[in-house]
């Protein structure tokens, strides 16, 4: 009996060594396997922090680009409207040469008159327009109102008169027009 305790004995180490052999074996290809599952995903996530670090410098890039082109088109912008306005500071020159020359006052005024036409002209074609207040009903989106006057019944709530004319460019106020409203 104590021998066949024996062989049962070694038989059950033997069963045990080859279940632990295998249980390594099993876990030597799972550890490796784990390993390159790791590596896998370290790659990745280098190569996703390069991305997302090249995409934020792209973006830097951009944004300083683009204010850098809306700096210049803001300057040269205003550029065009200055040039033209030269050509009506030329005309106000001369204007103001003939002036200290001549007696009479008749061809200074027309010459004057020359001028501010041409300087509403090019403020037109640039897409300025005078506002239209006077007698209008008062709008506070549209007019400041400077003080009020007694007007009577019908002109009750309506601009009076304009001290500081009202702008539009581009049908956008760009100026309001300061008026005297009617009580």
């Amino acid at each position: 009996m104590k021998h066949q305790e024996f062989q049962e004995q070694e038989t059950n180490g033997t069963e045990n060594n080859t279940a632990a052999e295998t249980t390594e074996d099993t876990q030597a290809p799972a550890a490796e396997q784990s390993i390159d599952e790791t590596a896998q995903l370290k790659a990745q996530v280098d190569e996703l922090k390069d991305k997302y670090l090249r995409q934020a410098a792209e973006f830097d890039n951009f944004r300083r680009r683009t204010a850098k082109e809306r700096i210049e088109l803001i300057q040269t912008a205003s550029k065009d409207v200055v040039t033209d306005l030269l050509e009506v500071l030329d005309d106000c020159e001369r204007a103001e040469r003939t002036m200290d020359k001549a007696e009479d006052l008749g061809p200074i005024r027309e010459g004057i008159q020359l001028v501010f036409n041409k300087l509403r002209q090019t403020l037109t074609n640039k897409g300025v327009k005078p506002m239209d207040a006077k007698g209008q009903e008062f709008n506070a989106d549209l007019h400041e109102a400077i003080t009020e006057i007694e007007a009577g019944a019908e002109l009750k709530g309506k601009v009076v008169d304009e001290v500081i004319k009202g702008y539009y460019l581009h049908d956008k106020i760009i100026r309001y027009a300061k008026v005297v409203v009617g009580k």
